[in-house]
């Protein structure tokens, strides 16, 4: 097996390690950048860049599980002129749900805001302080007026988070609906990286 770098975001972290874990993929190692990096996505790609040149040395092989998360297509530039693997995709969401269903959500859930285990976990921070909500509660419906409803693409079942989203979906005055998705397609693509070496 190749000795391959696995480059993610700090949001997906936790889910492509318990891919790696649960698969017997002890010659891949994971490496994140802060999931910080949403808030300003034209950072990503020369961050990225700089993870593969500092371990390009150390590994037959680099994978990149990030989408295009906001970059505009820069981050699939730098991939090319890397020569480096990529995900693909939109963002993480369409990964979990996989791309065709995420499609079909998107085409029949116009106004959705999107949750992941992470996202719902780290929900206060990111999103009611991320966005100033705590200060300016008035702010709510200016950000979120447009929303109909939460959608959390949850990755396991597990009551804390799907207690954690109820919260959400009442802070933001939002019907919540939870579907589960498990690891979508991060499962799959690193199996077919499996699968090749």
């Amino acid at each position: 097996m190749q000795k391959t770098l696995l480059i993610c975001c700090g949001a997906t972290a936790r889910e492509v390690l318990a891919i790696v874990e649960g698969n017997g993929m002890g010659h891949m190692q994971v490496e994140s950048l802060p999931a910080g990096l949403h808030n300003t996505p034209q950072f990503i790609p020369e961050r990225v860049r700089e993870k593969i040149r500092a371990n390009r040395d150390q590994f037959e092989r680099i994978l990149v599980l990030y989408s295009d998360c906001g970059t505009g297509g820069r981050l699939q530039a730098v991939l090319d002129e890397e020569g480096v693997e990529g995900l693909g995709g939109a963002h993480c969401y369409e990964m979990y749900a996989g791309a065709a269903a995420f499609a079909s959500i998107t085409d029949e859930e116009i106004g959705c805001f999107f949750l992941t285990d992470y996202l719902t976990r780290h929900f206060e921070r990111l999103v009611i302080q991320g966005l100033g909500l705590d200060r300016h509660p008035e702010l709510r419906d200016s950000y979120f007026g447009n929303y109909k409803k939460i959608l959390y693409l949850a990755q396991r079942d597990d009551p804390d988070l799907r207690a954690r989203a109820e919260a959400a979906a009442a802070q933001l005055g939002l019907e919540l609906e939870i579907r589960r998705t498990g690891l979508g397609d991060y499962r799959d693509f690193l199996l077919r990286h499996v699968e090749k070496s």
